[in-house]
């Protein structure tokens, strides 16, 4: 099968494997967001704290209902009560998974359908 990388969310392929690539992670070989979402490194899940809270590094990401399936992931850098800091690639100032750059946001925290760890102790 061929993935033709310009009809792949840019969030994913050129930031979010980039990124951990450099850094030596071991990441799914995949340009698809639901894979990042693994049981064993899921962390976070629907509100609910799986194995512990999340913190820098750690992948989030937004479910879509129209896809009825994750379709945008990003780096945590904080997680607060309400509200969490994240690190976004192919997004803009809307919040859109098309967009124009890389940008550090704000999200409320029920906007977050998962969290994933493949830097730490999550298995």
């Amino acid at each position: 099968m061929t993935i033709r990388i310009d009809q792949l969310a840019g969030c994913l392929l050129y930031f979010v494997s980039w990124v951990y690539q450099h850094a030596d992670v071991q990441t799914p070989l995949s340009g698809w967001v639901p894979s990042y979402a693994l049981k064993r490194k899921r962390i976070y899940h629907r509100g609910k704290f799986e194995k512990r809270t999340p913190q820098t590094g750690d992948v989030f990401m937004v479910w879509y209902h129209k896809l009825k399936r994750p379709a945008h992931i990003g780096f945590v850098d904080q997680w607060g009560e309400k509200w969490i800091i994240t690190v976004e690639g192919n997004t803009n100032d809307n919040g859109s998974r098309e967009g124009d750059g890389v940008y550090r946001k704000r999200r409320l925290k029920k906007q977050i359908w998962a969290v994933s760890d493949f830097v730490g102790s999550a298995n």
